[in-house]
This record gives C-alpha cells, structure tokens and sequence, in this order.
C-alpha cells in the first residue's frame, strides 16, 4: 500500500512508537518488496502474446449455441443449498458466538480452509455429486455467516433486551429482543452471500463437480475459447441478474426447485462407512495405526519422525510461499484499488462515467480468481505472476468500488480543486483510514485464497494438500489443513491488532456493510 497523507491526528499503532498510516503502509509495500525478491514470476510459456490473441478472439465472438444448459441449473441449486445451509448453521453459531470460545474457535476453523479443499476431501468420503459440493460451500461458509452474523448482534440496539423479564434465557432474548431488529441486515448479507456462493460453486467445477466450471475448465484446455466465452458470459448474467431472480420472496421457491433439480449422485453408496473409515483411520497418523509399535514413548517417538520430515518439506515451503504469495497480491490489489476508485465517484467522472466504471469494476469483482488464474496459467505458464495478478484483478476492483462509493459521500467544498489536486489533497486523504480498513480485512482472504492456487501448480500449501489428497494420504492432509488453519488464526488476530491500533476497527469493511453504508449514494 502506497503512503498516503495521514491527518496530523493520525493514530500510532502498537508495532512502533511514530507508526501511523503512512508507516502502516510503508511496513506492508516493504514486505510486498522483500517478497518480490524471492517469488517466482517467470513467464515459461514459449508465446503467450499467439495463446491471449486466440483467448481475445474467443471472447469477441461467443459460441452460444454450446452452451451446458444443466450446469447453469445445477451452479444455481448447489450455491442455493449451500449457502443456505451455512447460513442456518452460522446463525446458530453466532447466538452463541460471543459467549464461547469453542465456538469462536470452530468458527474460524471451518472458514479458514477454502471450500476447494473441503471438496476434495468431502469428494473422497461422498463421491463426486450433490452432496459433497453443497456440503463443500455450507462448512466454510458457516463459519463466515457464524463472524458476521456475530458482529451485526454485537452492534445491535439492546434496548429491548434490557426491557426483557429477569431470567430470560439466551436463545428467547436473542428471538424475541434482537431478532427482529437484524431480519433485515440479515436477508441483505445473506443474499449477498449468494453471489459469493455461485462464485465459489463455478470454482468447484474445476475438480470435477457437475458446474459451470466443469466444462469452462474443459473448454479452457482444449482451447475452445468461444464456447468458453459464451459459458463465462452466462455466469456473469446470472450475477448481475442475481438481484431478480434471487429474493427472499422467491427464496423458498428457489430452495425447493433447487432440490428437486440436483444431479444423480456418482458416489459410493457406503458414504457412511467412508465417513467412519475417515475419522477413524485415515485422519490418523500413520505411526499411531502399526501394530507393532506398542508402547507410550514409543509411539510418540515415531509420530515426531513421522511429522519432522512434514513439516520440513511441506509445511514451512508451503507457508512461506503462501505468505509470500499473499503479501504481492495484497500490495497488487491496494495499488490497484487506488488507481481504480475514481472510475465510480461521480465527482470525478460524471453521472455517464460513474455508470460505466461501476459496470467494469462489478464485472472484474465477479470473475473468480481462480478461474482467472487458471487462464493466465494457459497462456503465462506456471508461476506466481498469474495468482497474483488475479488476486490482484479481483480484490482491487472489490476495494475499488467500495472506495469510490465512499468518495461520493464526501462534503466537498464549493471551491474545491479538480484533477489530480481533487485526488491527492482532498480525496484520498479523508478515506484512507477506510482504505486501510478494507485492505487489513481482505488480508485474512488473500491469504486463505493464496492457499488453494497450489492446485493449479504454485507450490503453497494447497499444492501440498492436493498431492497428499491424490496420493490417498490423509493424515498428512490434515497436518496440512492444521497448519493452514493457524496461519488463518494469526492473520485473523493480527489484522484485527492492527485494526484496533490505527482506530479504524469500527469502519466499515465487508462489501455488504459498505454496500448498505453507501446505498443512498448510488
């Protein structure tokens, strides 16, 4: 993130006694550089420019007569249910969210191991069908709804609860006091989710469930790209479309047909013993299933040369690629934010140009990283640069468009300068706090999405996942998720730490919260 002036007011934060947000900055741009030392950005294919002319022409003249009419149907009903499910699951949670620490602690697990890994493992259990790709979205997208749900409960009006008779339980204070008062903040965030959740189902597709994704991956690496165009413009209808068809007054329709319409099954039909078979054995460390080691100190002395070699060769590669990865993409994606906001406020492009802005940056938030990557991938060749410049593409226009609808709620003054001036000194200065507070809530994301490009070949830590799903070995899958799921812990508190220390903690900084925070200047 590049310095930005900061108002003499400027809060310090904890990690040095002058740190403020020109320092906070400073440290972040300084990483991205240190990383950029030590990542692999080569460029390995031997003609990109001939793959993205073939790409460019595939997009200007769509196939639509190719398209998979089912995978639309079915893209639909698995985000459908799945959110659905996580949504009830993180409500309940989230009752509780602030009184326990267990549920905390379930809640950050289940959302800090990407849906893509969860697939791959529920695929082993369940088999490729409806159920793993439902279940794939519903776990970690609990643990999103369980934090978010938690936080709107916390900012809620109490008044009524205090109104409430003496004893009156938690789960009744929470139905009767609090409920009514968030229904709707509820319905919008949920909806919202929805969107992410038709994201994030296309992107199951890549693994082999029956998805939009399943055929655009085909599609891609056979290099039909005109069939691929026509699929991908689908799916970028059926966002921008979302608002229409998805309601909550057509939701339970929605929920029903989505049922009725799942795909057949191509899983075991002893998905139940898999599931024993799972947690019992293949969760378990090799060493602890011998039979012949006997004996406490035994055991733990061949469970620590089991893990050493682990951890040496997996998990630290697998993290320092990950944060290396991650610390790039989020410097990539505050440069770009920045650059890109104007392209939606008004008072820098006029009521036609802020239309038009709004239509690109909506466009590039909705495109699936992964998906993007797996493009840049064809045509660049095997390396970071391609995770990183869609990591990039996608959370800067996200950042972006937030940044530019809080530009437009600026009381500028008559005499106001234009231009560059109108950026620099006026601008930029009175919404970096919420700048920085977009970027240190995305940083959690980044890093959990930084994970899961070790599929397509970049070696972070879902690089190691998936070869030890594919080679059948669990135990060391779950050392894998473990590891991914402190580093997810840390960023999480440290985001939070830094948060809290710059005082901008309590701005806004879910799409959905500025959404709905900037909603009358739209």
């Amino acid at each position: 993130m590049i310095a930005a002036g900061a108002p003499a007011s400027a809060p310090r934060a904890w990690w040095h006694p002058g740190a403020s947000y020109r320092s906070a900055s400073l440290w972040f741009a300084t990483c991205a550089v240190l990383c950029l030392l030590v990542a692999n950005l080569t460029i390995t294919a031997l003609n990109p420019w001939i793959e993205l002319r073939r790409l460019l022409a595939g997009i200007l003249a769509p196939d639509v007569f190719s398209l998979e009419a089912w995978s639309i149907v079915w893209t639909v009903a698995f985000a459908t249910l799945g959110v659905s499910l996580g949504a009830g699951a993180g409500l309940v949670m989230a009752v509780f969210y602030g009184h326990s620490r267990f549920v905390r602690g379930l809640a950050i697990s289940l959302r800090a191991v990407h849906e893509l890994f969860w697939a791959l493992v529920l695929i082993q259990i369940f088999g490729i069908g409806p159920l793993a790709g439902i279940l794939a979205i519903a776990i970690p997208y609990s643990g999103i709804f369980a934090k978010v749900f938690a936080e709107m409960i916390e900012e809620a009006d109490r008044s009524a609860e205090r109104a409430l008779p003496v004893g009156t339980s938690q789960v009744s204070a929470f139905a009767y006091a609090r409920l009514p008062d968030l229904a709707a903040r509820m319905k919008t965030y949920s909806l919202y989710r929805l969107e992410c959740g038709l994201r994030s189902t296309l992107v199951l597709g890549f693994i082999g469930l029956p998805t939009i994704g399943f055929h655009l991956e085909t599609y891609f690496r056979q290099g039909y790209y005109h069939a691929a165009a026509a699929l991908l413009g689908a799916f970028f209808v059926l966002i921008g479309t979302r608002r229409i068809w998805a309601r909550a007054a057509t939701l339970p329709f929605l929920i029903l047909a989505s049922v009725l319409l799942l795909p057949p099954s191509t899983g075991s039909a002893s998905a139940s013993s898999n599931l024993v078979r799972f947690l019992t054995v293949e969760i378990v460390p090799a060493p602890l299933r011998r039979a012949d080691i006997e004996g406490f100190w035994t055991k733990l002395e061949a469970l620590w040369n089991w893990l050493v070699p682990i951890l040496k060769t997996q998990v630290l590669p697998g993290l320092f690629n990950t944060l290396v990865l991650s610390q790039i993409a989020m410097v990539t994606m505050a440069l770009l934010a920045l650059l890109v906001f104007p392209l939606v406020a008004r008072r820098f492009t006029g009521a036609g140009g802020h239309y038009a802005g709004r239509f690109v940056l909506v466009l590039a938030r909705s495109t699936p990283e992964y998906m993007l990557a797996y493009v840049l991938l064809q045509t660049l060749g095997p390396s970071m640069l391609p995770a990183i410049i869609a990591l990039g593409f996608h959370n800067g226009a996200i950042v972006g468009y937030l940044l530019g609808r809080h530009a437009d709620q600026i009381a500028y003054r008559l005499d106001a300068p234009s231009g560059l001036n109108l950026y620099a000194y006026d601008t930029l200065p009175r919404i970096y706090g919420q700048f920085l507070a977009y970027c240190l809530y995305r940083w959690e994301i980044i890093v959990r999405e930084s994970a899961i490009f070790g599929i397509l070949g970049v070696k972070t830590l879902g690089y190691y996942v998936d070869a030890s799903i594919s080679e059948l070995r669990f135990d060391r899958t779950m050392v894998l998720i473990l590891s991914m799921i402190g580093l997810t812990i840390f960023i999480d508190w440290l985001s939070r730490t830094i948060r809290a220390s710059l005082r901008i903690s309590t701005l806004p900084t879910r799409l959905s919260d500025g959404q709905s925070t900037i909603r009358g200047a739209i």
